[in-house]
């Protein structure tokens, strides 16, 4: 703008008129006496100096004003994080100005047809399907204090050693850390607190459609009642799990529970006193641990609360589970496979502290985790990141003990799952090789077929750094 005020301030004028400004107002004005002619020319002058001024000040302010609002964002490539970067590192780090930039074309990702039965009326569950690996687990209920910690702090997640952590992995009948830990007698409440009229309801479900909203940051997307039978709406427990914040606020937007708790076919079942102060962490519980929440529950669906169902949950059942023969279903990335381009776009978006994914993803790569090669014929998946947000499960004992591992590293590690859940499974079919895993890992286009897509209301900060 400077450089188009300056060229105008420069610009010649018409010929006829003498080169500077003040002899073209005398040539114009010649009649007058001299002292008038001089007097409008500085006038002239002096109008000319303030538009310039004016313009300039306003450049000026301009300028400013972004100061205030992104100077403390403006890329500076030569600062690296906690001053102990490796050349390497900052090779994978990406400039906040890489954040900011949005892609030129993005690219689109359409639903595919799903070959789902065209009624639930017939549906019966196939005969002997329950038969996967068999074992029998339960769950550490309390922990004491260890006489080595003076500072002992009970944890919703438990104090789970690196020693046990190896064991859990073991197929077989166990006691395990699996959310839902108390500390000693008399300690408070670690978390995820429900009153006992709706732990009454949720322990009579057998099939189950959940969801959650913490810390308000969604609207409540009621799934599309014409597309769900009657016999579904009858016999499957749809449960949205709130936080009293979110109650709050739904309520003030109009979606107020019935007296039977209902808003619409969610049953919503208020979390008091959430575990963690993630409220991503603080998701992963009833996203990851429905057959604790449902201890009578058969099959049970996830679904982000960015989704509206509008597919009868019986026929994802029968199509993902039963046909497929399969006892845990989840689709793969729309664009996204390896683990490393997982962790380089979470560092890209500044999804989560950058120290804590690079020790995570170490402490993985010691372990074993090795990059996706789609050309190996022996890789067991055909992704190694999955689109997290719907999950089709049969709790059986090994999708159960598939469930708390994956729990359990997103409560040691980062609350970004996507992260851990290729380490989680590839670990457990390693070191179970006589014991079999059926996990389904479906394309991303027949998730998009199953639910109307939304963005989220807000987007949850990444918590801040471990002291």
């Amino acid at each position: 703008m400077l450089r188009w005020l300056s060229r105008r301030g420069s610009e010649p004028l018409p010929e006829g008129r003498e080169r500077d400004t003040t002899g073209a107002v005398i040539r114009t004005h010649d009649r007058n006496d001299y002292g008038l002619r001089v007097r409008r020319g500085r006038k002239y002058g002096r109008v000319t100096r303030q538009r310039l001024s004016f313009w300039t000040s306003l450049v000026a302010l301009f300028f400013l004003m972004y100061l205030s609002v992104f100077g403390t964002n403006l890329p500076f490539h030569g600062k690296m994080e906690g001053n102990t970067s490796s050349t390497r590192d900052v090779h994978h780090n990406t400039s906040r100005l890489d954040v900011l930039e949005k892609p030129k074309h993005r690219k689109k990702y359409f639903p595919c047809e799903v070959g789902f039965v065209k009624s639930v009326d017939n549906l019966v569950e196939p005969k002997d399907f329950m038969n996967f690996t068999k074992f029998t687990l339960t769950y550490i209920d309390r922990e004491e204090k260890y006489h080595s910690h003076d500072a002992f702090e009970a944890r919703f997640g438990g104090h789970q050693t690196l020693e046990e952590r190896e064991e859990s992995f073991y197929a077989r009948n166990q006691t395990l850390h699996c959310g839902f830990v108390k500390g000693p007698e008399g300690s408070p409440s670690t978390g995820f607190d429900l009153c006992e009229n709706d732990k009454e309801y949720m322990s009579t479900c057998h099939v189950v459609v959940s969801s959650c909203i913490f810390g308000s940051s969604d609207y409540l997307r009621r799934p599309t009642s014409k597309k769900i039978s009657e016999y579904s709406k009858n016999n499957v427990c749809f449960v949205m799990f709130l936080d009293e914040q979110t109650m709050a606020t739904l309520s003030s937007e109009g979606h107020v529970p019935n007296d039977r708790g209902y808003i619409g076919l969610w049953r919503t079942v208020v979390v008091r006193n959430l575990p963690y102060v993630d409220m991503r962490r603080s998701g992963k519980v009833p996203k990851f641990l429905s057959h604790r929440l449902f201890p009578s529950a058969r099959y049970s669906i996830w679904l982000d609360s960015k989704m509206r169902l509008h597919t009868d949950p019986m026929l994802i059942i029968e199509y993902f589970l039963w046909r497929k023969g399969s006892e845990y279903a989840i689709s793969n990335h729309y664009s996204r496979h390896s683990v490393w381009e997982e962790v380089l776009q979470n560092k890209r978006l500044n999804k989560y502290n950058h120290t804590a994914i690079d020790e995570q993803f170490a402490f993985y790569q010691s372990d074993g985790l090795n990059i996706f090669d789609p050309s190996d014929p022996n890789t067991p998946l055909p992704s190694y990141v999955p689109e997290g947000s719907f999950i089709v499960r049969a709790h059986t004992p090994m999708s159960n003990l598939f469930s708390c591992l994956w729990f359990n590293e997103v409560d040691r590690f980062t609350s970004r799952d996507q992260l851990s859940f290729a380490y989680t499974y590839l670990k457990l079919r390693r070191m179970n090789p006589d014991r079999p895993f059926s996990l389904n890992m479906f394309e991303d286009c027949e998730r998009r077929a199953l639910v109307k897509l939304f963005q989220h209301r807000t987007t949850l900060s990444p918590p801040p750094a471990a002291p």
